[in-house]
């Protein structure tokens, strides 16, 4: 028996014939270079300069050496581009490789971090207010902006005491969603940027606390807009408890946050509530008068 032959696809719809089957193509994994892909086009659009910070980005403190390929790998572009930033980051003394191989960033970047520090009034203002509360109280207090998903540390003290698994500082990245600052700076965006971000966000649970579903998030921020504060109990880490308050700017806008961290055995829900929110809040006045 002769078997008809296989008809075609449609070359208007480009389905398969009854009983066929298409293979399913794998989905694209996103880059940090795809997502340069929404300024084609855009003549005022450096790509160049945007290829150069994508590849400063990709080291961490858990890569702090890389070699071409594995640039290439991390950020989505092409090893030649990953070269040719390379090339300019060294000559310029922004990065080098110790054995001509592994790359890695050197000193001289931190001109540009200064840069933002010695010209932010928010960063310039919020250090030495830092500083004195956590010298009359013995804490560790910091102040942070929104970056994306993420907080950003913008102004940092310590006291030796405590202990964290991640070493912050300056610059230091924590997602927004399970961190106190996070919470009052997600607490007061806009509707229509809240919705964007509960959108998107990936609720992960860092311990066995943390919430990871967008109504008890959405309930908890509603909260934070309540209180005017957030506590957040060891959602980040374990032991680790911190407590947040809004820094208004003369606008009404929320711009950034100020906090107090520290052990969860030593430091009680009660006693931050009612020993160092007051605190917080008038270092949180303190520095809103600086933004006028």
């Amino acid at each position: 028996m002769t078997l008809p032959a296989r008809q075609p696809e449609s070359e208007s719809t480009g389905l398969p014939i009854a009983g066929e089957t298409r293979e399913t193509v794998p989905a694209v994994k996103a880059t940090p270079a795809s997502a340069l892909d929404i300024y084609t086009g855009d003549p005022n659009f450096m790509t160049s300069l945007a290829r150069g910070l994508i590849v400063i980005q990709a080291f961490t403190q858990q890569s702090p050496q890389m070699t071409i390929s594995q640039l290439s790998v991390k950020t989505g572009l092409s090893r030649a581009a990953v070269r040719r930033c390379l090339y300019t980051l060294t000559k310029l003394g922004f990065a080098g490789a110790e054995d001509g191989s592994r790359y890695g960033l050197r000193p001289r970047m931190l001109t540009l971090s200064h840069s933002y520090t010695a010209s932010s009034t928010l960063s310039t203002a919020a250090q030495p207010i830092l500083e004195r509360m956590s010298a009359g109280l013995r804490e560790s207090f910091s102040v942070a902006t929104l970056d994306g998903d993420d907080i950003v540390y913008i102004a940092r003290t310590t006291v030796d005491r405590v202990m964290v698994a991640v070493d912050l500082h300056i610059g230091s990245r924590l997602p927004a969603y399970c961190t106190s600052m996070g919470r009052v700076l997600l607490a007061y965006l806009p509707p229509d940027k809240l919705e964007q971000y509960l959108a998107h966000v990936e609720l992960i649970p860092r311990t066995t606390r943390t919430i990871t579903t967008v109504d008890k998030l959405r309930l908890a921020l509603r909260n934070v807009r309540r209180t005017g504060y957030a506590l957040v109990d060891q959602e980040l880490e374990v032991g680790l408890r911190s407590l947040a308050v809004p820094v208004y700017a003369p606008s009404g806008r929320v711009v950034a946050t100020i906090n107090l961290s520290g052990h969860a055995p030593r430091m009680p829900v009660y006693d931050m509530q009612t020993r160092f929110l007051p605190h917080l809040r008038n270092a949180a006045n303190e520095l809103g008068v600086f933004l006028r």
